[in-house]
């Protein structure tokens, strides 16, 4: 790569000048007014002043060091307007109905340091098209890092936490990223106990792994503490976590005697199927209950959205809790391939970067993006 791209911190996404940016300019008095609506239409009467004042009090652990240079929108409104949106040279793909969202689960860490992601799955709210849609990203993907060189995606998260991680990810693929949400190990666990605990598909090997772990980490007594045959299980925080975090054991490791087949892929698999069973587990939970789990996890999440953009899109969570789940991950199938000699070790390198950054516009954008990039080589 070139060092002016470095320098420019790589906004050039693409040496194909048709891959560039979607860019909607909105108003504020626009967007507080579809805030105040939404309100209005979902709750009502003085239910909407007892919601607002309570999501208002929660104790969201935000921060003031926002990546993101625009505040995005929540409205789901699909009229099917697409002006404003266009591609442009030297601009990162966004689109006003389009809530891209970074999920982080961090290892813990101490105070004055940022910890390990073990987690980086963007969860885009798409209102043009109606869906949630759920991407990973690689941990050992070998990528740029403004300010950093190359390195390892994860790295991007020890070395400047969200912030530094976001940017990377938006100077590498071209997507604008709008907020973020960081959960640590413990808060993972407290969220999913607080939530009930999950009931989710397990085959025998993953009942296994997290039998293993369990005991092995001296957070149960039995070897066995899940006994349950394969199927549909339910699991508590702990359990869920190492579930989550499960990628296979090599025989042998750690002094282990069972060997379960596994690797990366598989736990951004379980990470994301996770997820989705805790959206289809709320799908019949009413506004008040969802206020109730948000005020609870609340204090657990360390996040950039702002409280009018929590409310917002808590008064429009059972509309977004009915829409379709689609999965993607980064890098595609077929577009990348091991390297064991690179300075960081052994990395995914991605053999088509160009190629990648229109699947993923593609997954995100759908027609939308065809089409401008379609009217844009007619124009041509």
């Amino acid at each position: 790569m070139a060092n002016n791209d470095k320098k420019n911190n790589l906004v050039d996404i693409s040496s194909n000048s048709q891959i560039r940016k979607v860019y909607n300019k909105k108003g504020r008095v626009k967007r507080i007014l579809c805030i105040v609506f939404s309100i209005i239409f979902l709750i009502g009467g003085s239910g909407m002043i007892y919601v607002y004042s309570l999501l208002n009090s929660l104790n969201y652990k935000e921060i003031k060091d926002d990546p993101a240079s625009t505040t995005p929108t929540v409205s789901d409104n699909n009229t099917g307007d697409v002006s404003g949106f266009t591609v442009e040279d030297g601009e990162l793909l966004q689109d006003s109905k389009v809530l891209n969202v970074m999920l982080f689960g961090e290892d813990n860490h101490d105070a004055d340091e940022n910890g390990r992601s073990d987690t980086m799955i963007m969860m885009s709210i798409d209102n043009r098209h109606k869906k949630l849609k759920l991407t990973s990203f690689q941990r050992d993907t070998y990528v740029f890092i403004p300010g950093h060189d190359y390195d390892k995606i994860n790295s991007s998260y020890t070395l400047g936490g969200a912030k530094l991680s976001i940017q990377t990810i938006e100077a590498n693929f071209g997507i604008k990223v709008d907020r973020y949400a960081v959960v640590d190990f413990d808060s993972f666990k407290k969220i999913i106990d607080t939530l009930g605990g999950v009931d989710i598909e397990l085959s025998q090997d993953e009942i296994d792994y997290i039998n293993y772990q369990m005991y092995k980490n001296g957070q149960v007594e039995s070897p066995k503490t899940i006994t349950d045959a394969p199927g549909v299980v339910h699991l508590n925080g702990q359990e869920a976590l190492w579930y989550a975090r499960n990628r296979g054991l090599s025989k042998g490791e750690d002094g282990n005697e069972i060997g379960i087949d596994g690797d990366d892929w598989d736990r951004t698999s379980r990470q994301r199927k996770l997820l989705e069973t805790i959206f289809d587990s709320m799908k019949e939970a009413d506004i008040g209950q969802i206020v109730s789990i948000v005020s609870s996890v609340g204090p657990l999440v360390t996040t950039n959205l702002k409280k009018d953009e929590i409310t917002a899109l808590v008064t429009r969570a059972m509309t977004y809790l009915q829409y379709d789940v689609e999965q993607y991950y980064v890098p595609e199938e077929g577009l990348w391939y091991y390297d064991d000699n690179t300075p960081a070790g052994s990395a995914i390198r991605i053999s088509d970067m160009e190629a990648q950054r229109k699947k993923f516009a593609e997954f995100i954008y759908e027609d939308l993006f065809t089409n401008a990039v379609n009217a844009q080589n007619s124009a041509e």
